[in-house]
């Protein structure tokens, strides 16, 4: 989790993080140019670049938040992606649920 200057979110949300490319439009992506750079200074999220992980410490931080946040889920990665476990995907969906002070976009 992290806070965020993107105008339309207050924060960032990556309970997976890392893709595929699966087409031309991939060839630029924004969040695998970032994870380089994340990796670069330590985050350890990020220890192994771009491939797809789950982070299920990460479903613990919308239950500490004080106020209600505008949440921008996954800027990091696809949640749908073929190697992220169903179960883990209805945990991401659970913790949303559980927190309903929270706005989360995806």
């Amino acid at each position: 989790m992290a806070q965020s200057s993107i105008e339309w979110t207050e924060m960032t949300w990556d309970p997976t993080t890392g893709c595929t490319k699966i087409s031309s439009g991939c060839k630029f992506c924004y969040a695998e140019i970032m994870s380089k750079r994340l990796q670069a200074m330590g985050v350890k999220k990020y220890q192994d670049n771009f491939k797809v992980r789950i982070h299920p410490e990460a479903l613990k931080a919308s239950y500490t938040w004080k106020s209600s946040k505008l949440v921008f889920v996954n800027s990091m990665s696809d949640l749908f992606h073929e190697k992220i476990p169903f179960e883990f995907i209805q945990k991401i969906f659970q913790t949303m649920n559980n927190n309903p002070q929270h706005v989360f976009r995806y």
